[in-house]
């Protein structure tokens, strides 16, 4: 398998039929991963996860492996999952459940994740992210150097 890592940010619009144009920057790296296969599903923030496929076979194996005390993250995760392509005009199609799910209309931004991305309502995305900055920094980064 191809070692990619996502980063970045893009500001997206979808069009009518509810389909994301693959940012230039990343069609390379998912042709060559993936062919171009992805799966969407939802994220507890709020926000979708797209993952390259085998990303998500990954992903998807770890959330089946997980007891039967965790059957609501399941169905969430598993249930909700859909598995999409990028087509020839490099666009993929998000479902209205999903879109729904993320409050997703039309503007969006697309975060790459290191293994996967997050597409969130860039307005949804905007307020997660000031909400973020107003907390203090978790331990975890306190003696982190930039």
């Amino acid at each position: 398998m191809v070692n990619v890592v996502f980063q970045g940010a893009s500001a997206l619009s979808l069009d009518a039929k509810g389909r994301m144009a693959v940012p230039a920057r990343h069609r390379d790296a998912l042709s060559a991963l993936c062919s171009g296969q992805l799966t969407i599903t939802k994220n507890p923030d709020g926000c979708l996860m797209v993952f390259p496929r085998p990303a998500w076979e990954a992903f998807r194996d770890k959330v089946a492996a997980l007891p039967m005390s965790a059957a609501g993250w399941k169905r969430i995760f598993l249930g909700n999952a859909m598995d999409v392509e990028v087509d020839s005009a490099a666009r993929v199609l998000i479902s209205p459940e999903l879109r729904a799910a993320a409050g997703i209309t039309k503007d969006v931004m697309l975060l790459g994740m290191g293994s996967h991305f997050e597409l969130w309502d860039a307005d949804r995305y905007a307020a997660h992210e000031a909400e973020v900055m107003a907390q203090p920094m978790p331990d975890a980064l306190q003696d982190f150097t930039f």
